[in-house]
């Protein structure tokens, strides 16, 4: 592992494998549901989360990690050497940010040596995902805590994301339904095109699943007119839908997607199944 270890949470939903090879570290946020209260990194599979998030009368709840659950992640780096660059999902709809800065500011009290620097992403899922690449890229590159969280900021100011979700009945009932709560009402009837930052944000409706996937493919190829050539595709409970994306991906880009994966349930019970995203940044981010 580089000097500066990278940590993030489980909503980036990068693969497991990826996580692995960029030597990350992930600290889970939870899932209330049937009684349960799981840890979301626990969950072999996301497919009977969602079969239960379809019919279930009441919906199911989300929970931040507990200052101890970044404690346990931040002490055996500090204890190894690291200091730590810590990135987490936007504390305008979690508060995982707050309590990763809450572990931070014990560890300084106990006048821990090494340094943690936390940073809201101010994005979530395939955006938080590219922030947290590009941290590591950088945390390979230089033993400096200010630069990886100079360039992971960099990468979020160049960072586009847009998501279509299939109802907004699902960001109502979950209450992170932010500025598009303009479009509740009748509009629970189109497929709405939103955006995140700091908070869920509309862009433009659509009336049809079909012209839903073309503004997407539509979104890509905006990424790539603007350099934003390492290039995302995230889905709930939608593979196939997301496979033809990449498809129209590869003939715009010429590349392989930096990420493809399902989106896991913490941020799936707020937006609901078949939610397609995609997304890029610059690819000289995460060189």
């Amino acid at each position: 592992m580089p000097p500066v270890a990278v940590v993030t949470d489980t909503t980036c939903y990068l693969p497991s494998e990826r996580v692995t090879a960029e030597e990350l570290r992930q600290v889970s946020l939870y899932v209330h549901w049937q009684g349960r209260d799981d840890r979301e990194a626990d969950l072999p599979d996301f497919d009977g989360y969602y079969e239960h998030l379809r019919t279930a009368a009441d919906l199911p709840t989300t929970s931040q990690p507990s200052v101890g659950d970044f404690l346990s992640c931040y002490e055996p780096l500090l204890d190894a050497g690291h200091d730590v660059v810590s990135i987490h999902l936007s504390a305008g709809i979690s508060g995982t940010y707050e309590s990763a800065l809450a572990a931070k500011a014990r560890l300084d009290e106990q006048g821990r040596e090494g340094r943690i620097e936390v940073m809201d992403s101010a994005t979530a899922c395939g955006g938080l995902g590219l922030m947290v690449l590009a941290a590591a890229a950088r945390a390979r590159a230089v033993d400096d805590v200010e630069a990886v969280v100079r360039h992971a900021r960099a990468a979020r100011e160049e960072l586009n994301l847009w998501f279509c979700v299939d109802t907004l009945e699902f960001l109502r009932r979950g209450g992170r339904i932010g500025s598009a709560s303009a479009w509740l009402g009748t509009t629970l009837r189109i497929k709405p095109i939103l955006a995140l930052e700091a908070e869920i944000t509309p862009v433009e409706r659509v009336r049809t699943a079909g012209r839903a996937f073309e503004r997407m493919v539509d979104y890509l190829r905006s990424c790539h007119e603007d350099g934003a050539d390492a290039w995302v595709v995230q889905h709930i409970q939608a593979p196939d839908v997301a496979a033809r994306l990449v498809d129209r991906g590869r003939e715009i880009f010429g590349t392989e997607p930096t990420i493809v994966s399902e989106i896991g349930p913490v941020i799936g019970t707020h937006v609901g199944p078949g939610l397609i995203g995609v997304g890029g940044v610059p690819s000289s981010f995460l060189r």
